[in-house]
């Protein structure tokens, strides 16, 4: 296996636990941009969350993944493949693919040398499509609390790539011209423990206790608990998703946006 940017490994347990699931409706948009639903690839599919979700709109589903920490967590389901590839260079013949989807990943990639594999991979009338989240929203007080711990606590344990994330993937390099696409959210009910475990696979999180042998989330915790009331009760939860998606054209080659 080629070396890769490993960020999420050491937490793939809590990280296929806590992570917040995409809504229905992405998927049945990327699925009526596609032409043909014969065969789906989700790149660095991480626990396979969004490979499953494909497996609702396309016939067969592949999920590529460079941790094998990551693919032990992976969710099985009949039609979907698990593969352990980087997302630079992935082992599919040419022309393979009706989709390509990469989810909250893409910010990591070498994107001169993915983007030469997806347009390879791709069929003419293929969709590759990419998204990210940003920080989530609970109300005023709380999402104060927790911006100054993204911000400040964690400020220099974030890697560089994550400005891409900060910045709604806007100029992140895409090989296709890009759609006029709708806005899409996430949306979950979370108690006060399952926010605090999401924060845990934060990698930023798990750098700042490495370096200082000490957890911040319990402090942290015990002051959105001022806020929460009865943090054992769920409240809404929102994040934004930032999507990019274009199409392969017959005898057109990347566009290098």
């Amino acid at each position: 296996m080629v070396a890769f940017a490993d960020h999420f490994s050491q937490q793939a347990t809590e990280y296929t636990r806590y992570r917040p699931h995409y809504p229905p409706g992405l998927f049945d948009y990327l699925a009526s941009l596609c032409p043909q639903h014969a065969l789906a690839l989700d790149v660095a599919t991480g626990n396979g969350q969004a490979a499953v979700a494909l497996g609702d709109h396309f016939a067969r589903v592949i999920g590529c993944e460079p941790s094998q920490a990551q693919l032990r967590n992976a969710q099985p389901r009949q039609g979907i493949a698990y593969v352990c590839s980087i997302a630079e260079q992935l082992p599919f013949a040419d022309a393979a693919f009706d989709l390509i989807t990469v989810a909250q990943a893409a910010h990591w990639f070498d994107h001169a040398r993915f983007n030469t594999e997806a347009v390879r991979l791709l069929r003419p009338g293929g969709v590759l499509a990419i998204w990210g989240y940003g920080l989530f929203s609970i109300s005023p007080a709380i999402d104060a609390l927790i911006n100054d711990y993204y911000a400040n606590t964690l400020n220099h344990y974030w890697p560089a790539e994550r400005h891409w994330i900060e910045k709604a993937y806007a100029g992140l390099p895409f090989p296709f011209p890009r759609l006029d696409t709708p806005a899409f959210r996430i949306q979950a009910q979370w108690s006060l423990p399952e926010v605090i475990g999401y924060l845990a696979t934060w990698s930023a999180t798990q750098r700042y206790i490495a370096d200082h042998d000490h957890n911040p989330l319990p402090d942290l915790e015990q002051r959105i608990a001022e806020h929460w009331l009865d943090p054992s009760q769920p409240k809404p939860i929102r994040w934004p998703i930032h999507l990019l998606a274009g199409s392969k054209q017959e005898g057109r080659g990347t566009s290098n946006e």
